[in-house]
């Protein structure tokens, strides 16, 4: 039994659900795994606390130059789909952070100046003698960004014999598509929130496309969830398991306590989902609802405002999880502000419109490059396309002209459009097409005007589409003369995370007093420090565990970074999100709105 755990957005008790689930099955005596796919962000390990018996370096092939062959040609540069080398008076740049180990480069390069070399990516590492269950999680490398090899290594631990739970990453982008290949069920975990719900749609999309039987589990209930068991009805996905509201809950995991072993009738909560979740194996999957663009509106335009900055900062606001607070905090910040352009980055699962409520004046289709396809007509099963390929994307099943023949065909969701296979067919049997992958869009707000985009469900090059939206949002600011560049960024460390980081004046890490807030804080504050980037940190519900958050200090500080700012647990900001309102515009004078404006100011000396 493979149990793919997901979620359209971080925060929503997915490690949470993995982690009892597995110890409540294994205390049962079941024999289970877990194994944490969400390589970019791993928590697992904070609850589990396992003693590490080995490890598995994944390795990719980089591309490596040899200055004394290279005539300086340029072949590489302009072969390469994801701009990671440039050639320079003659001397070939490899940028790490945008190269996908594709192999185009070596291929074409006619003095073979570019050679291949296995080149460390991240690692597995193994507790094969942890109790009550086997676990496994895997690490990606600070500035790497191709999570979905470490997630294939970590998938090489999966046992038939055993109940394999996968804890995927959240976000609907390629780490979680290969996380849910090959799982017998999908659990979604949600919240019944307009954030939930809104997150929900695309990862039931994104299972229900990959074919995947899929269930929901709302957390933190309170009773009212008529917001996700109304979408559920409509779209024929089981809810299979509801989990309530309890700040003891909170306290616990914000002590790194495995829950199921304190609250037994969380242990029974979760072992009747398992049941419900067994039910769901070989059924029937539904059909992919289709999801809503957004319109444009066709009413007259807006005059827009025009500042009187002679230059602009850029101020990405990150986490290194989801759902600590960041999209709360970012849209608090905008109605506090003035004179900015708001750039929502997080494309995977974008939720500042909920907040901002933008009025779209432009939508532009997001062509993120290519894909490949194979003409059976011409295809003579050779197989040199799916010896080359280093995504696996390529399958040895497609009839030909003859229907005793078999050909290959490209599996669209692993293709990363590179290119290799049309230049080493002999056949002549693959092409290329433009691949729309997204939308994005010029909107006005009060605030300001806000530039963002959504990524098609498990599409890649996220990065591309973050880049887009950081450009347009970089002439928007200058073209106006704006101050600067609010900008909402992803969670994690992997790929769009260093396209919203790169090249910012400071970073706003928004993290939580919680062993996986300050795991995943430190996470990121390496990031910025590989970029080069200044950071400051916010800690949200900040006094649910003072421990915690006085230890959020101390590491600021080691990192050369400090907390500008402390906001409460109030319960009004739940209260104002059920109602898609800001904290600051809600109640202006709940501690937690408070504590964001003496955090903005803050922010705002360091921008000068």
């Amino acid at each position: 039994m493979r149990i793919t755990v997901a979620s359209g957005k971080g925060g929503t008790g997915k490690t949470t659900f993995a982690v009892n689930l597995a110890y409540a099955l294994g205390i049962r005596g079941d024999h289970v795994r877990l194994l944490d796919c969400d390589v970019e962000e791993p928590n697992d390990h904070l609850f589990v606390r396992p003693e590490f018996t080995s490890e598995q370096v994944v390795t990719v092939p980089k591309p490596v130059w040899d200055e004394e062959r290279c005539t300086g040609c340029g072949e590489c540069a302009k072969a390469c789909n994801y701009n990671a080398i440039a050639v320079v008076k003659g001397n070939v740049l490899i940028f790490n952070e945008l190269c996908h180990s594709c192999g185009v480069c070596s291929h074409v390069c006619p003095e073979e100046a570019l050679r291949e070399r296995d080149t460390p990516a991240g690692k597995v590492l193994i507790a094969g003698n942890n109790r009550p269950f086997f676990f496994a999680h895997g690490l990606l490398n600070i500035g790497e960004a191709l999570a979905p090899n470490v997630v294939r290594a970590v998938k090489e631990h999966i046992d038939p014999r055993s109940i394999n739970i996968l804890d995927a990453a959240p976000g609907t982008a390629c780490p979680v598509v290969e996380a849910l290949e090959g799982a017998d069920a999908a659990v979604l975990l949600t919240e019944p929130t307009p954030f939930g719900l809104n997150d929900l749609r695309l990862a039931v999309s994104m299972a229900l496309q990959i074919g995947v039987p899929t269930g929901i589990v709302i957390n933190r209930s309170a009773g009212a969830d008529e917001l996700i068991t109304d979408y559920a009805d409509l779209v024929g996905v089981p809810v299979i398991g509801t989990i309530p509201f309890q700040r003891k809950y909170a306290e616990g995991y914000s002590r790194g306590e495995i829950l199921a072993d304190h609250h037994p009738e969380l242990r029974d909560i979760l072992l009747g989902v398992y049941d419900r979740i067994l039910a769901l194996r070989d059924s029937e999957v539904p059909p992919v609802p289709s999801l809503s663009e957004m319109a444009v509106d066709p009413g007259p335009d807006d005059e827009p405002v025009v500042g009187n900055a002679e230059s602009y900062g850029e101020m990405t606001v990150i986490s290194g999880k989801g759902g600590t607070g960041k999209t709360t905090v970012v849209a608090s910040f905008a109605a506090l502000s003035s004179s900015n352009v708001l750039a929502d980055n997080d494309v995977d699962a974008a939720d500042l419109h909920l907040l901002i409520r933008p009025r779209v004046r432009e939508a532009h289709p997001f062509v993120g490059g290519q894909k490949a396809v194979i003409d059976p007509s011409k295809c003579t099963a050779c197989g040199a396309c799916a010896e080359a390929c280093h995504f696996d994307a390529i399958r040895f099943d497609g009839p030909g002209n003859d229907e005793l023949v078999k050909t290959y065909r490209v599996e669209p969701l692993a293709c990363e459009g590179c290119g290799l296979c049309p230049l080493v067919c002999p056949e002549d049997a693959i092409g290329t097409q433009r691949s729309v992958t997204g939308t994005w869009y010029v909107s006005t707000t009060e605030c300001g005007p806000m530039v963002h985009a959504r990524l098609g469900i498990a599409e890649e090059n996220s990065g591309r589409l973050v880049t887009r939206v950081r450009g347009k949002a970089a002439s928007l600011a200058e073209g106006l003369r704006m101050r600067g560049i609010l900008g909402d960024g992803p969670p994690g460390t992997g790929c769009p995370v260093i396209a919203s980081v790169s090249g910012s004046d400071l970073l706003a890490i928004v993290t939580e007093p919680t062993v996986s807030g300050v795991h995943d804080m430190e996470r990121v504050l390496d990031l910025a420090e590989h970029f080069g980037v200044p950071a400051v940190v916010i800690i949200n519900k900040a006094d649910l565990n003072e421990e915690q958050a006085d230890r959020i200090e101390r590491m600021a500080l080691a990192k050369q970074s400090r907390v500008v700012g402390r906001i409460p647990f109030d319960k009004t900001v739940n209260d104002a999100l059920m109602l898609g309102k800001r904290i600051v515009d809600y109640d202006a004078d709940s501690p937690a709105a408070k504590a964001v404006r003496e955090a903005w100011r803050a922010v705002q000396s360091f921008l000068g």
